[in-house]
């Protein structure tokens, strides 16, 4: 390659595709890569859901994908599989609050090239963006185990069916399963009353449950109690 080639192709931003349900957190992105990396990282697209996730990411086909675990409308495994059947050269790299075992192992299985949580300096970000880019896996130090887990057999399997749910809904389902009513819900939670009953008629139809009775027996059956 030629040294002008080898110089345009340094200058080549990479293009990225950010998807969080959290609209302040996703400025707040893109202002550490804007800081971070300047130029060298271009945000072409957002989303706020899987659907507009999944429709996004084949309008843009972006080289990474920040992607949110939880998000509303089926999850970030659901826009991995989408997505990957269609742009199988799209790097995922998740993004998500959570450190839990089975978020980790399930989008890995899915298809992501690495995990880290929202605790991740901007710099580290833009290093994981980089590093995911250019082929690599990444993910947050205490979270590689699972992943090494998961590839020896030594990992509990994936609950497909608990994986539909956004962090919220798990929080509602487990407090119903210990039998809070929907007004101390709302409280232990600061949403309303209608919200709550938002979250379960989600949480319901999701799991194809008829009512909160079987709802209790589904989560204790699951030890999420």
């Amino acid at each position: 390659m030629a040294a002008g080639e080898a110089a345009a192709t340094a200058a080549t931003p990479i293009r990225l595709v950010l998807v969080d349900d959290h609209r302040m957190f996703r400025t707040g992105v893109r202002a550490e890569l804007d800081e971070v990396a300047g130029a060298a990282v271009e945000v072409v697209g957002e989303a706020d859901d899987a659907p507009r996730a999944v429709a996004v990411i084949l309008a843009t086909r972006p080289q990474v994908v920040l992607l949110d675990v939880h998000l509303p409308g089926g999850g970030g495994i659901e826009v991995l599989k989408q997505c990957l059947a269609r742009a199988p050269e799209v790097r995922f790299l998740a993004l998500s609050v959570s450190d839990a075992a089975e978020d980790v192992i399930g989008v890995i299985r899915a298809g992501a090239r690495g995990y880290v949580t929202k605790s991740i300096t901007g710099t580290e970000l833009v290093d994981a963006v980089r590093r995911v880019a250019d082929g690599d896996a990444v993910f947050s130090p205490r979270l590689a185990g699972f992943v090494l887990d998961a590839f020896s057999g030594s990992a509990a399997p994936v609950d497909e069916e608990l994986d539909r749910l956004t962090a919220r809904e798990r929080e509602v389902l487990r407090l119903i399963a210990r039998g809070y009513a929907y007004k101390e819900i709302a409280r232990e939670l600061v949403i309303s009353v209608k919200t709550v009953e938002s979250h379960v008629s989600s949480v319901l139809r999701k799991l194809q449950l008829s009512n909160r009775h079987e709802l209790s027996r589904w989560a204790t059956a699951r030890r999420l109690v």
